[in-house]
This record gives C-alpha cells, sequence and structure tokens, in this order.
C-alpha cells in the first residue's frame, strides 16, 4: 500500500512550481504505448529515443542489451533517464515474454515489410514499438513474433531513417492520437503518486538523509 505521508513530507522541500509542473507532466503520461529498442549499437541513438519517449510523455521504455551491453549515455538523453522508466534485458525473448505477460501487442517498426503506413495505424490495445539496429533492422525473433508491423512513408531515395529520428516521428504521432482518443491511456491514480515520490526523491539533494531524520521523527 503506497504511504503518501513522505510524500508530503518531502514534497516540502520542492518549490510549488515544482511539485505544480510534475503534476501536468504526469497528467499526459502513458504506459499504453510503450517503446522497445533491440540491441542498438550507437549508443547515442538510445539515449536520444529516451530523450523522445520524454519529450512525448511515454514513460517506459524496455532496451535489449544482448550483443553490445549497456548504451545508454546519459549525456545525449540529457536528464530524461530520470523521469522515464528504463527497463533492461539480456535477451529479446525475455523483452517481448514481458511485454506479452503485460498485456502488449508487439508491433514492428521497419520499412522491409509489408507494414501499415504510420497514418494508417491505428491504437486498439496496449502497444509496445519495437525498434532495431541501425544496420540491420529488427531481429528474426521479432520478425516472427511481432503481432503487426509499421512505417513511415518515404518518397526519395533513402529507405530508412536513422532509429532515432523514425522514433520521434512515429511516437509523436502515435502519442498525439492515443491522447486524442477515447482508450484508458493515463497512469491510474497510484501510479501518479509512485511517480511523484520517485520524482520528487530525484530532485532533493542528500534525499536518503532527510528520509533517515523523517523515519527517526
Amino acid at each position: 500500500m503506497f504511504k503518501d505521508d513522505l510524500l508530503v513530507y518531502l514534497e516540502r522541500f520542492l518549490t510549488e512550481g515544482r511539485k505544480k509542473r510534475f503534476l501536468e507532466v504526469l497528467a499526459r503520461r502513458t504506459r499504453f504505448l510503450t517503446v522497445a529498442i533491440e540491441d542498438v549499437y550507437q549508443l547515442h541513438n538510445t539515449s536520444a529515443v529516451i530523450r523522445s519517449c520524454d519529450a512525448f510523455g511515454i514513460q517506459d521504455v524496455h532496451v535489449v542489451e544482448d550483443r553490445f551491453g549497456k548504451r545508454l549515455d546519459k549525456n545525449i538523453a540529457m536528464g530524461a533517464e530520470q523521469w522515464v522508466d528504463v527497463h533492461r534485458y539480456d535477451t529479446t525473448t525475455e523483452c517481448i515474454d514481458s511485454l506479452k505477460e503485460m498485456g502488449y501487442k508487439i508491433i514492428g517498426t521497419t520499412p522491409h515489410n509489408d507494414s501499415n503506413y504510420l497514418r494508417d495505424f491505428r491504437l486498439d490495445s496496449k502497444t509496445a514499438l519495437f525498434f532495431g539496429t541501425e544496420k540491420e533492422g529488427l531481429s528474426e525473433e521479432v520478425m516472427q513474433l511481432a503481432d503487426g508491423f509499421l512505417k513511415i512513408p518515404m518518397v526519395g531515395f533513402s529507405e530508412s531513417l536513422n532509429i532515432s529520428v523514425s522514433a520521434a516521428i512515429i511516437i509523436q504521432e502515435l502519442s498525439q492520437q492515443l491522447r486524442g482518443s477515447q482508450l484508458p491511456w493515463q497512469l491510474s491514480p497510484i501510479e501518479i503518486l509512485e511517480k511523484r515520490l520517485d520524482w520528487t526523491k530525484k530532485s532533493i539533494k542528500d534525499v536518503e538523509g532527510i528520509i533517515s531524520r523523517y523515519l527517526t521523527e
């Protein structure tokens, strides 16, 4: 059970503007749409996708780090990893299994498949967007296990965009569609409280010392 007395205590250390901003951002956050990044080699691309998720209100990012290890560049993410929950997986199978257990439909983003165009894609259930490596795209595993595919219309000579650019375009379009729908896309009241506490802790210097004093009072 969530205990809001600690949140009330810690929020005393925030400005009114900071508390108001948290509420404004959380009112637009969603877990209905999520993003999975599979074995991205260029570390700045993973970080840039996380930054786009924060900018467009996606609360969770799922990162498969099978072949190349940890690729998160905090300098590129510019602090976005503080506000977005990053879930790490050793394998694609582990990631897909976890997402499906949570009720997500797996949608692969690829220009090399008989995919739905982005403008025609409609969200109708919890959806996880999978983005693949820069050169090879999505793994065969994702291609086989995905529930569907989508792509960005291209009219030039280039067949694809950089993963971070593709992610930003797709996330912006679908998050806007989601917020204009009647789908239950918003965080639950308890999720909002939990994130308020999490973000408040991350905003206070020496928060562990302050919590220790609170517990002894």
